[in-house]
């Protein structure tokens, strides 16, 4: 493991990276482990709501694989921000079917895909797991 690429990195990089990770250990006992509708799931889903809206802004500030320009990963920030808008409206409007699934697509698009793409090499994190 290289940790050393992280102290190198960019502060948008560094603020990325302290809010995707626990994003996503959050989001995952959401998902597969809380108990649905109980406070904790609640004061638990704000804060990783919180986090993930703070993931997609700095990542408007991340520009590594092609300096200055936006590259097709940057497709997921509006699909995140749509998935945080729609996790938000469903559970205003007591539709738990629409905020369960905006939190999956929400998880599984902007946590498990986005981030399986920042595992290639010659991305920071491949760096940091395979160099």
């Amino acid at each position: 493991m290289n940790l050393g690429v992280v102290a190198d990195a960019p502060l948008a990089i560094k603020i990325h990276l302290a809010t995707v990770i626990p994003a996503f250990f959050i989001g995952t006992w959401l998902i597969f482990f809380s108990t649905k509708g109980a406070r904790r799931h609640r004061i638990l889903g704000v804060v990783y709501l919180v986090l993930m809206t703070v993931t997609a802004v700095t990542t408007l500030f991340i520009r590594t694989l092609y300096p200055g320009r936006f590259s097709l990963i940057h497709l997921f920030i509006p699909l995140t921000l749509f998935g945080i808008f729609g996790a938000i409206r469903g559970i205003r409007r007591k539709d738990i079917r629409a905020h369960r699934r905006a939190t999956i697509m929400l998880y599984a698009g902007a946590l498990l895909i986005a981030g399986a793409f920042t595992f290639l090499p010659g991305r920071m994190m491949y760096e940091i797991f395979f160099r």
